[in-house]
């Protein structure tokens, strides 16, 4: 599988992970501290070739993410879950850990950002789902970022990459019926 895009990773073990499932070139950040030189080449990189952020997807990965997203908005972004990354000595996470089938599947399913600035009701809508501001909301965003393939993130982060990676409403409500998450009855008696 060759990527035309160039992969954003962390660090030099990433590297060899990504090329050991794919025929790819990569820019390393060596770290959530990116200095300029690293911005200003992925910024190269996404005017000449395009750009794919594959980072870790604990918190500094995140931070990694966010610096590059601040510099350059429309970068496509790829995603793996925690559980897939995991040292199988324990401990430790990171694309390192992925399996090629996981970076694989990750790139195949690269999200696209979109950014549209009329006002919508996504914040009113993820709360009546239970997905923000709720006992278990943080379980069930993990539950529905991962069916997504858009990477657990905080409420607030969550909403941010719907509203980003352009998932409708109806989008979110087929897919939690399509794998048995409860929708609430005021939800369903809203939409119907």
């Amino acid at each position: 599988m060759r990527i035309k895009e160039i992969i954003v990773v962390e660090g030099r073990d990433d590297t060899k992970k990504i090329k050991m499932a794919v025929d790819a070139d990569t820019i390393e950040t060596n770290g959530s501290a990116i200095d300029e030189t690293v911005l200003k080449e992925i910024e190269k990189a996404h005017a000449l070739r395009g750009v794919i952020v594959l980072t870790d997807p604990d918190f500094p990965g995140g931070k990694i993410r966010e610096t590059i997203i601040q510099r350059i908005p429309t970068v496509k972004h790829a995603f793996v879950r925690k559980e897939d990354c995991q040292s199988p000595k324990g401990g430790s996470l990171g694309i390192e850990h992925a399996s090629p089938e996981i970076i694989q599947a990750a790139l195949k399913n690269v999200q696209t950002p979109y950014f549209e600035t009329k006002a919508d009701q996504l914040d009113s809508f993820c709360l009546a789902l239970g997905l923000i501001g709720q006992p278990g909301s943080a379980e069930l965003r993990k539950q529905l970022s991962d069916l997504l393939g858009i990477g657990y993130a905080n409420g607030k982060q969550f909403v941010k990459r719907i509203r980003m990676f352009q998932i409708s409403e109806e989008d979110i409500l087929t897919t939690m019926a399509e794998n048995g998450i409860p929708i609430p009855k005021a939800v369903q008696e809203e939409m119907a």
